[in-house]
């Protein structure tokens, strides 16, 4: 997560008595607080000062990157290096572009290049190469792992060339085992802790362990983890926006406005005082949270007016969502289309997507190829959505699914629903008799309704509900649900094929056709068509006596019975007046 970069604290433990360092530090101190505009003003003083000081254009960088002005960065790091050719740090901010451009070969280049001239063994450097390798998107985690590793290991080191760690190091170190995942999530902790057992007040120590909790999905150890770090420093902004941010997830156990709201009112009172647009945005995004939604409109409208580009991506969001909350989906529309129109789909974020979704499938017009276009779009955007989702959620996964299901498009339903099991697979989860049950549905509704009858979808489905029988043995309706796959494949019962599932479902519900009736009508239908086509009297009679019982005007027995008794009709000898062929002669 860009916002929280342990790398932007690297100088905070480094003292010293001359006023240029004490003036790196304070803009260092503005970014561990979030301070990124009033950062970026201190670096600019520093640069002036003295044009050489490299580690004022890198810093002065990155704070440029937390505000979203990547060329403004990239612009930065080149006039370092113009100024300081031999900078290896400000080697390192070009690969950053690079990597956020995506050429993750020429950032690694520049990586190596920087690490290779420090020997490894310059904090600041292995620290940016680890934080851009880790928290950016194409960036080799396992190879930050190992710049960290390298930069602490003093073993066969002489006594003066010994490195000794600061908070800093062990947070970053904390970072690269915190985005590879998996089992080095307690790996981190265990490292953030060492961070704490050098500054025990360091609350971005503390804000990451619960980050790490959360991503394991321990939400209560994650909220009292931040709120600890509130606590240990009121001041550290970071922190109340992590709160906040959590209170905004639409998801079980998280969702709460009035929290939200607190939180962004408490992180406003630590924010930095010199980003006037930021505070604007921040001042408009409270009366939404507090449901204010037409002063939400007002102060975000009149907030774009001075607004950089990145604040106002953020205020077309605001103002499309709070029209949206007040129900006027149509000048919600008329908002969020203008923006996506103007940024382009190249820029259009997974929240611009999720609230452009939620916009066109609320949306109702008399004309039903209109709403059928809403309607389509309002899918295409979450489709979006979900495949832009970083986090790779479940219920995400399941909301698009349950989207397509309301617009009864069953088979790209039962995909997503595919999806999001794929999903639980890999997260370790244990798929349950219902996981299965959902995308095999809607494979069966979109393979049974269509024209011709789709056997692709069927068979989807048929296999579906065979797993979700091996997932529960005992559940009775599954043989019912496989039973009905086959027979929409064989409507006539020619073939059998819904024969064993039927014979099986019929064992347990036929012992109470009272409360299994509309079931047990189909189960014996097809049976019955079965052995008629196999010309079984036997069996035909005892199954057409069993669907009597169950429907006792069942169009299917009558028929049947009416066609058996032709067959067995002897056929009516020629009368006295008939003529032959012969006679005719």
């Amino acid at each position: 997560m860009n916002r929280r970069k342990s790398l932007l604290v690297a100088m905070l433990c480094a003292a010293s008595s001359s006023v240029m360092a004490q003036s790196v530090e304070d803009g260092l101190k503005d970014l561990y607080y979030g301070k990124n505009l009033s950062a970026k003003q201190n670096f600019e003083k520093v640069i002036g000062a003295k044009p050489t000081e490299d580690k004022a254009y890198y810093y002065m960088g990155i704070a440029q990157l937390a505000m979203g002005d990547e060329a403004g960065a990239a612009a930065t790091f080149q006039k370092g290096l113009q100024a300081v050719p031999t900078s290896a740090l400000l080697q390192v901010g070009m690969g950053r572009i690079d990597l956020i451009k995506g050429d993750a070969a020429a950032a690694k280049q520049k990586f190596e290049a920087a690490s290779a001239a420090t020997q490894g063994r310059d904090g600041d450097v292995a620290r940016a190469i680890a934080d851009a390798s880790s928290e950016i998107k194409g960036g080799d985690r396992a190879y930050a792992l190992s710049v960290m590793e390298k930069l602490l290991n003093n073993e066969g080191r002489k006594k003066k060339e010994v490195y000794n760690p600061t908070p800093a190091d062990y947070i970053e170190l904390g970072d690269a085992y915190r985005f590879l995942g998996g089992e080095n999530g307690g790996k981190a902790i265990t490292t953030y802790e060492k961070a704490l057992e050098l500054d025990p007040n360091n609350a971005e120590a503390v804000l990451k362990q619960g980050l790490v909790n959360y991503n394991a999905r321990l939400l209560e150890e994650a909220v009292a983890d931040w709120t600890k770090a509130t606590n240990m420093d009121p001041k550290y902004a970071p922190a109340y926006y992590e709160l906040f941010l959590f209170y905004t997830t639409p998801k079980k156990k998280q969702l709460d406005w009035d929290r939200a709201a607190g939180y962004l009112q408490k992180y406003m009172e630590v924010a930095d005082p010199a980003d006037k647009a930021k505070l604007q945005y921040l001042d408009a995004s409270v009366a939404f949270f507090k449901k204010d939604y037409d002063a939400a409109i007002t102060k975000g409208n009149a907030a774009l007016a001075t607004a950089n580009e990145e604040t106002a991506d953020k205020l077309n969001l605001l103002v499309g969502d709070a029209y949206l909350q007040k129900g006027d989906s149509l000048n919600a529309k008329k908002v969020m289309d203008a923006y996506a129109t103007k940024a382009g789909e190249g820029k259009l974020t997974v929240q611009d997507y999720k609230l452009m979704s939620t916009i066109y499938l609320r949306l109702k017009d008399a004309d039903s190829a209109t709403q059928a276009g809403y309607t389509d779009k309002g899918l295409n955007y979450l489709e979006k959505f979900a495949s832009m989702d970083t986090t790779k959620d479940v219920e995400a996964y399941n909301a698009v699914a349950e989207a397509y299901k309301s617009a009864r498009k069953y088979d790209k339903a039962g995909d997503w629903y595919v999806k999001a099991n794929d999903l639980r697979v890999a997260n370790k989860e244990t798929l349950q008799a219902i996981d299965f049950y959902l995308p095999a549905q809607m494979y069966y509704y979109a393979g049974a309704t269509a024209k011709p009858i789709d056997t692709t979808l069927l068979n989807k489905s048929d296999e579906l509900y065979g797993k979700m029988i091996e997932a529960k043995p005992d559940y009775v309706a599954g043989y019912y649900y496989r039973g009905m796959a086959n027979y929409a494949k064989d409507q006539q019962g020619q073939s059998g094929v819904a024969k064993p599932y039927f014979e099986k479902y019929i064992e347990t519900a036929g012992a109470d056709p009272a409360k299994y009736k509309t079931n047990l009508i189909n189960a014996y239908t097809y049976m019955l068509l079965y052995y008629y086509n196999k010309e079984d009297k036997e069996n035909i009679n005892t199954f057409a006596d069993k669907l009597l019982s169950v429907d006792p005007n069942s169009v299917t027995v009558k028929e049947i019975k009416e066609n058996m008794a032709a067959r067995e009709k002897p056929a009516k000898p020629a009368g006295n007046g008939a003529k032959t062929a012969a006679s005719n002669k």
